[in-house]
Formats: C-alpha cells, structure tokens, sequence
C-alpha cells in the first residue's frame, strides 16, 4: 500500500523541485541559463568564492558535487510538512538536505520552541540544522519586520552553509491572502501576482506547496504523526493576514461560495505570467528613451504605455537608491506626472533620499 493521498502530494511537489535543483547545480555557470538569470542579484558559486578572496578572506572550499537544500521551519504543520517531505526525498535523489529554524524572540519561551524543532529536524536525519536568534525591528510594522529579520537569517544561513536552495512552506492558501493584501494595498498587477514558486538571489528560495491547500498539508502530518506548533500569532487580530485568514477569506466564501481560493491562486499565476512580460518589455523600452549621455528623455518617455512607462521609471529609481520595498504606487504616480502632466513641478522627494525632477526635457533622479 502507498502513502497516504496527502502525503503522496507534498513528496512529490518537493520531488519536482529538487528535481529542478539538480538540473540548475550541475548545469554550466554560462550555459541554458533562465532567461530571468541575468536579472537575479550575483549569488552562484562562482561570485560567492569571487566575493570571498575580494574580500581578503580565507579561501571557500571548492563546490561539492552534492546540492544542499536547506528547509525553513517555524515547527508548524506547513514547515513540518516540508521537512518530512524533503528528508524522505532527499535520501532517494544526490541531494544533501538540512534545516534552518528562526527564533524571532517575539514570545516567551521562543527559544525553547526552536531547540525543539532543532531536536525533531535532526531526528529526521537532516544535517546541518540550526536555531538563528534574530531581532525584530519596528520600520515597516510587526509583520513586516519580522519577514526581513527572517529572511536576513535564511540568507545568511544559506550563505554560510553553501546552500543551493532553501524550501518554504507557503501554501495555496497563503498565496490567496498575499493576493487579497496586494489587492487591498491598491500596489498594481505585481503585487497581485503573489508569490513566485522561485525567488531570492538566483531563485535561492523555492516554495514547493504553493498548488497545495493547507488543509492537505495539515493532514499529511495528522497521518505521519507529526508533532506541529500552532504560532499564537496566526489567530492573533492584531495581525493583518490573521484577520484576513480568519475572517476575510471566509466571508468572502460565505458570500462567493467555495473555490475563491483556488481562483485567487490562478489569478496570482496570471498576473505574474503579465506582470513578467511587462518588465521584458521595460527593460527592452528603457535603452529606447534615454540619450547619449544616459538621461531619460521626458517625449519618449510620454508615448510609452502607462504600464511600461512607470515600469522603466520604477527601475530608474531604484536604481538610483530608493528601497524597492518603499516604493508605492503613489510615488511613481508622482513621478509620472513630470512626464504626463507637466506645469514646473518641484522636485519630488523619494524613499531612500532620492528626488526626481525635470531639467530641460530630461528626467533627472538622484541622492539628494
């Protein structure tokens, strides 16, 4: 007799991505690479040891022949879940695989909480495995500080150990509620795209179960008895997603009838599919409208689509300084306006010290 139907589902959805994994450790630095390679922040092998030696430290081991995957997990049902899945795969496929658990020191007793997820990592036979410590800040509210301190944590520990990927545990479910808060945010179609199944530096983040409901999840670790932490904060209406979990998405059933999570998942797989083509053609556009010296030219800036316009401009921005994260639609709609609707505005001030303004038919951006 198999597996249970459940259990079944996320072993193979974490077989398909170490599957993936292999293919891209063992291919050529230069060859068949993705065509969204070259936009992904340098983090391959080659510039991780390049960096090194720069940097005058001790020279990195050379790459071993076998990837390691590290599993990120809170000890909750969708991480546990994970873990089990990969330990069980791993073992069949040439891939080593280890886990990482985040204390974000948000609750008492946190720290024991991560020493026994350590313990039930290990008992899974995954090595390496370890507790991070961080400390949330405040700038951009709780939930969001806390995202950016775990995902400082995971980049490190992926960089100290050498990671080719690192697994999350996010669901059908979650990518439902990221939609609906795009959406609520009003931050345009790739905020509505949601999460991608790769992302991070060279796709370092991997999230296997995005076409699973967590229902599927939560069974498949009733039925290996897998002891799982429910986080107090997931049910707590002080958060934004626990409101939204608990009582939006829920009313919006009630109201709608089943299946809106389903259709909330394909419309992020959509606007992703849009939101990826747009950006090609940005990035094609943005070498079109800039002049010899570089600088954007206001006219041919002004026929562009609106979509692909504020898109070369975003890019712009940020390449100028402004943190991605910080930038909203009511900004670039500012800056757009001193290519559309130009009467002698001042200079607009930007997130991360940068200003935008219009000089003799030229957009200018830069620190202030």
């Amino acid at each position: 007799m198999g597996p249970h139907p459940a259990v079944a589902a996320i072993r193979l959805a974490v077989r398909r991505v170490l599957h993936d994994v292999l293919t891209e450790f063992h291919r050529p630095a230069d060859h068949d690479r993705p065509a969204d390679a070259a936009r992904r922040p340098a983090h391959a092998a080659r510039s991780r040891y390049a960096e090194a030696g720069a940097a005058g430290r001790q020279t990195l081991p050379e790459r071993p022949d076998t990837p390691l995957v590290l599993v990120a997990c809170s000890g909750g049902a969708d991480s546990m879940a994970l873990a089990s899945a990969l330990a069980f795969e791993a073992r069949k496929l040439a891939v080593r695989a280890g886990g990482i658990t985040v204390d974000h020191n948000l609750q008492p007793g946190s720290g024991l909480r991560a020493a026994e997820v350590v313990t039930r990592l290990t008992a899974m036979d995954l090595d390496p495995v370890e507790a991070v410590a961080v400390h949330v800040g405040r700038e951009g509210g709780p939930e969001a500080a806390a995202r950016d301190a775990r995902y400082a944590a995971l980049d490190a520990a992926a960089e100290r150990h050498g990671a080719a990927a690192v697994l999350l545990g996010h669901t059908r479910d979650d990518q439902a509620e990221t939609v609906l808060l795009g959406l609520a945010r009003g931050s345009g179609i790739r905020s509505l795209s949601g999460m991608a199944a790769a992302s991070g530096p060279a796709g370092r983040y991997r999230r296997p179960f995005l076409q699973l409901d967590r229902q599927a999840v939560r069974k498949a670790c009733l039925v290996q008895s897998l002891p799982v932490w429910d986080d107090p904060h997931n049910i707590d209406p002080a958060y934004t997603r626990s409101r939204l979990r608990h009582e939006g998405l829920p009313a919006l059933e009630k109201a709608l009838g089943k299946g809106v999570v389903e259709a909330l998942a394909r419309t992020a797989q959509l606007s992703r599919d849009d939101a990826d083509a747009l950006d090609t053609w940005a990035a094609q556009a943005e070498l079109s409208v800039r002049d010899e010296t570089g600088r954007l030219e206001c006219a041919k800036l002004y026929v562009l689509p609106p979509a692909v316009r504020r898109r070369v401009l975003r890019r712009a921005l940020i390449e100028a300084g402004a943190p991605a994260g910080s930038l909203f639609a009511r900004h670039l709609e500012e800056v757009d306006r001193l290519i559309t609707g130009w009467r002698g505005q001042r200079a607009i001030n930007l997130p991360g010290r940068v200003e935008a303004m219009r000089q003799g038919g030229r957009l200018v951006i830069r620190q202030s």
